[in-house]
């Protein structure tokens, strides 16, 4: 199984509440269910107040390196990353467990 992991930082002067975060939030919500290389999936916004701490987290599963490889290019997720491009940066890492 591979692990991927995502966490977004939002760009400067952009909330939670901004209409174009809350179509991102919705796009990678509906992922789930609708590209089937996805084994496991949840989302959420962080809650700790720490400085270090991003806002928003994607954590999800995925049978193997293909699989993944399939999802990142499927075009549902592509058009999730495009809205995400407008408001935020994010950092990701991928692993096996």
């Amino acid at each position: 199984m591979i692990r991927h992991l995502v966490l977004f930082r939002l760009n400067e002067g952009v909330e939670r509440d901004d209409a174009r975060v809350v179509k991102g939030v919705e796009a990678f919500r509906a992922l789930e269910g609708s590209i089937p290389e996805i084994h496991f999936w949840e989302l959420g916004w962080n809650v700790s107040d720490r400085p270090i701490a991003y806002d928003f987290a994607i954590n999800s599963a995925f049978d193997d390196a293909d699989a993944l490889r399939r999802y990142v290019e499927h075009p549902d997720h592509q058009a999730g990353v495009a809205l995400w491009r407008e408001f935020a940066t994010w950092v990701i890492a991928d692993y096996e467990f």
